[in-house]
């Protein structure tokens, strides 16, 4: 099998490095937290000029016409830096909902506003007793003319604070259980009817509770049915952040082995000591671990076959998240106490693992998954 990168995909790899390289040092970061949205829109209107925004998209409707391996190259890119704006909110995950589940009027209306960058969407999904079951869905969605009426609340959606629109999993039907009767809304972040309330979250990034009392919707789809295009698409963000895990374990190895090069005790460099090696040699095995089963998610992200697709997307997760623990722990202790500290990158990196250690699902989540069904096909 050829691993080989085309010559379109290299040329995207180099821009988005060299972007990420040249807006993403430390001290840059740490000033578009204090933005009012907690990310730049100068950086995010860089994005919409390299034409990130319509990487998935078709290029009928002005987008790049990506894969699943573009988005990991850019995600990569952005683990690499801890990037703060919304792009998992926007492209992979409403960009993904719309892929495939809007009518093509839909798709027309929105897609290209998101690839002008004008557009910016979140995934209200989560709520409080669903502990990832995506088929756990309370917030009621009731027929009132040509549109919905949605009632309920959503917890901890990822960038809701800032979205223009947001894509709402609401029931139409059914138990709140039941995998039938869930449908996906486009419902505006100003509408009336919605209420917000953004805070950031551990790793820096931002997210909202978002309660809507009779808020005005538009179903994506089949209103009934939506439940397998919702899971897809969350495949396709789990592979999209393993292989932004991936960018910020490198960096973590990379940060460490310099410091063991410079830091040192009983007059000479820590990297000296066979013990230490022995560790930072572990953390590359645990590297070199996640990047294969974030290839292989990336891979099969892309299939049709839901049973084999989730199977593979759910063994990638569990050894990112194996592997993120492994580097942080090992990253936070080699460093000593100062990698505990807010002006030191070692200890961001690690939050933002620990995060994508719980996003869709935790580690044992997922394991609990794969050995239920069988282990990988």
């Amino acid at each position: 099998m050829d691993f080989d990168f085309s010559d379109d995909q290299r040329l995207l790899k180099d821009s988005v490095d060299r972007l990420i390289a040249d807006r993403y040092t430390f001290e840059l970061r740490r000033g578009y937290m204090k933005e009012a949205t907690g990310w730049s829109a100068e950086v995010w209107a860089q994005y919409a000029e390299l034409g990130l925004l319509g990487l998935p998209f078709s290029e009928d409707l002005g987008g790049f016409g990506g894969g699943a391996i573009e988005t990991a190259l850019v995600m990569e890119a952005f683990g690499r830096g801890l990037a703060l704006e919304p792009y998992l909110a926007t492209v992979v995950l409403g960009g993904g909902m719309l892929r495939h589940g809007a009518s093509e009027e839909q798709q027309a209306e929105l897609v290209p506003q998101i690839v002008s960058g004008d557009l910016r969407l979140a995934f209200a999904h989560v709520e409080r007793h669903s502990r990832w079951n995506l088929g756990d869905v309370a917030v009621t969605a009731k027929k009132d003319g040509s549109g919905y009426v949605l009632n309920g609340e959503k917890s901890v959606v990822i960038h809701g604070d800032s979205a223009g629109q947001l894509l709402v999993t609401a029931r139409t039907a059914g138990g709140q259980r039941d995998r039938d009767g869930i449908g996906l809304f486009l419902v505006d972040a100003v509408d009336a009817g919605v209420s917000r309330k953004g805070y950031p979250t551990q790793d820096g990034l931002r997210a909202a509770e978002i309660s809507f009392a009779n808020a005005r919707g538009v179903a994506i789809g089949n209103p009934d049915g939506a439940l397998p295009v919702v899971e897809r698409v969350v495949d396709e963000a789990i592979a999209a952040v393993c292989s932004e895990a991936v960018g910020g374990m490198g960096e973590m190895l990379a940060i460490t082995t310099d410091y063991m090069k410079q830091r040192k005790q009983f007059g000479r460099a820590i990297g000296e000591f066979q013990v230490l090696q022995h560790r930072a040699v572990d953390m590359f095995v645990a590297l070199e671990q996640a990047k294969s089963m974030a290839m292989y998610a990336t891979m099969m992200s892309a299939s049709d076959n839901a049973a084999e697709r989730r199977q593979a997307i759910s063994a990638a997760k569990v050894q990112i998240g194996k592997s993120g623990k492994q580097i942080g722990e090992e990253a936070v202790q080699l460093h000593g106490g100062i990698a505990m500290t807010m002006e030191y990158k070692v200890g961001h990196y690690f939050k933002r693992m620990t995060m994508i250690e719980q996003l869709f699902g935790s580690t044992e989540h997922h394991l609990a998954y794969v050995a239920d069904s069988g282990g990988l096909f």
